[in-house]
Formats: structure tokens, sequence, C-alpha cells
């Protein structure tokens, strides 16, 4: 089946070069309570799942902890996997390139410890990992073998809950790509919008969940309420939707074989997402202040568009 959301890309001319600033892509993210060094294992198998996926396409740039890009070219074999394997915690930041946005981009937050500014606020330990994958990667591999992938990179993890699905990928929020963002997450429901910090986000966010998207992953404390992946079922009647257990305590919802965007202006309004958004909404997450260009008003609308 072919992709079913719109191709977004945004360039601009940089002393010659087209930059690419803004783009449509396939964002996979896991969110998991606990601290660095009960995950690190788990993540780094994971990322290894995914650097194998990508082939002759990978990633080539890291940022450093002052700010700078540096070639992976240039490091040791294995060096974002033991950057990850570093008990004392690790933030990563890792794309295909460091001034263009390629839709290939891995990123990780886990702390060893709470840091003592958070602590009151953020009681509670969460790591965070993301992957990306280009609609290219999609339209290649067909959106089974896609499916099999992320099922896959989230199978090991201990996630409280995560999430798979079309998404709009900007270097950074401003005047050039709000109008885009505003325009498109409006029209096309499925999208997601690039966050705040993945790090802020996952603390945050704790154990509550986002809101629907083409795969999402659920575990505890959240299914556990639900009475299990059988328990989910039973509240879902799409015919589209497909509810698989990975464990006794985790399970991912699939709405439809194809990831969908949607488009309200055509009538599409992604009613699977809208069934699973109602089921879940006693434990959707509310954002609280801006998010990006976006007013603490917008994106409460955004998060509430299934409902």
């Amino acid at each position: 089946m072919a992709v079913r959301f719109p191709r977004v890309q945004t360039t601009l001319n940089i002393e010659g070069e087209e930059v690419t600033i803004l783009r449509e892509g396939l964002r996979v993210v896991f969110y998991m309570p606990g601290f660095h060094e009960e995950v690190m294992g788990a993540v780094t198998q994971a990322l290894d799942r995914y650097l194998h996926a990508l082939e002759l396409e990978s990633l080539g740039w890291y940022l450093d902890y002052d700010g700078y890009w540096w070639a992976l070219a240039e490091e040791e074999p294995g060096f974002l996997q033991r950057k990850l394997m570093d008990p004392r915690g690790a933030s990563i930041e890792a794309r295909g390139r460091p001034d263009s946005v390629t839709g290939i981009r891995f990123s990780y937050v886990g702390h060893s410890t709470i840091p003592a500014l958070f602590a009151r606020d953020f009681p509670q330990p969460m790591c965070a990992v993301e992957f990306w994958l280009p609609t290219g990667f999609l339209e290649t591999r067909g959106n089974e073998a896609v499916r099999s992938l992320i099922v896959e990179l989230g199978r090991g993890l201990p996630f409280s809950s995560g999430h798979a699905g079309p998404a709009l990928e900007a270097w950074s929020w401003g005047h050039h790509t709000t109008p885009i963002l505003r325009d498109r997450s409006t029209r096309h429901p499925g999208f997601d919008l690039p966050g705040p910090g993945l790090g802020a986000l996952a603390s945050y966010l704790g154990t509550k969940l986002r809101p629907p998207a083409w795969l999402n992953f659920l575990g505890p404390p959240v299914l556990t309420e639900l009475g299990g992946a059988e328990g989910l079922r039973s509240r879902l009647h799409s015919p589209s939707t497909r509810v698989e257990a990975l464990s006794p305590e985790r399970a991912v919802v699939s709405l439809g074989p194809v990831p969908e965007a949607g488009d309200l202006e055509a009538g599409d309004t992604l009613p699977a997402y809208r069934e699973l958004a109602r089921v879940l909404e006693p434990w959707l997450y509310a954002h609280k202040g801006s998010w990006g260009d976006f007013t603490e008003a917008e994106v409460r609308q955004w998060e509430r568009r299934f409902l």
C-alpha cells in the first residue's frame, strides 16, 4: 500500500546550498520509568536494531555536550553504544546531517539520579528514546516490514508508553516553519508536532499518554488499569484496529495497516484514532504552557484533536 500522508518540505538557500528545515517522516518514541542504568542495555540493543535496519542510510553526526556537531565517521565503531552504556547517564543527539533535516535521527535522555533542580517537580525518574525513519524508508520496505521493525525496537524496552507515526520534523521553530506546522497539524490530525526537549517532555509526561498515533505502545500502569491487552481489545471495535500483547504487562495497538495523517478537508477524520482517544482519555497528558511557537490554548486544542 502507498504512503498515506502528504509530503511536506521547506528549504532555505543558505550561501548557495539548499538546506531542509522542515519535512515529514516517521517518528518512534518510548518513555521509560526508571534510571539510566536500568534501561541502558535495552536501549543499546534497540539502537543496534535501528542502525542495522538503516543499512546504507545512516546517522552521520552527533552533538557534543558543548553544542558542537562532530562526524561519527571520525569516531571508533560503537561510539554511540559506548556512550549509552556509561552508568553515569547519557544525553545523545545524532542525525543524518548537522545542517539539514533528513528524517534520520536518534535521541536519548537518561539520568542516573534525579537532578536536585527537578526533584521537587519531577520525583519520578524517566528516560526517553526517539528514532526517526524517512518516508522513503517506508516506501521501499513496505508498511508491514516497518511496523515489524518498530515493534521489535520496543519489544525489549521497559516502556510505560510509546507511539509511532507520521510526524513533522523541524530544525527549529521559527517564522519559516510555524505557519506550515500550524496549517498541516490543523488539516492532518495524524501528524505529530516537533516537541519540546525529549527529556523535558518525558519528565512532564511521566506515565501519562500522548494522543493516539499509528502504533500505540501501552505498559503499566495504564494497561494494567485497562485490564491488560484483552481488556483493551474488548473496548475497541474499529475493524482496522489490532491489539497485540508483547508481554503480560505491555501491548501495542495498531490503528490500521498503514500510517495515516488524515485530511479533515477531505472528510478523513481517522475514526479509529478517535475511538482509541475516547478509551484512553482519562490517562491522556495535558501539556501546560506553550509548545514551540504554539500558545497554550493552541496546544490544548491540538492535544484534544481526536476527542
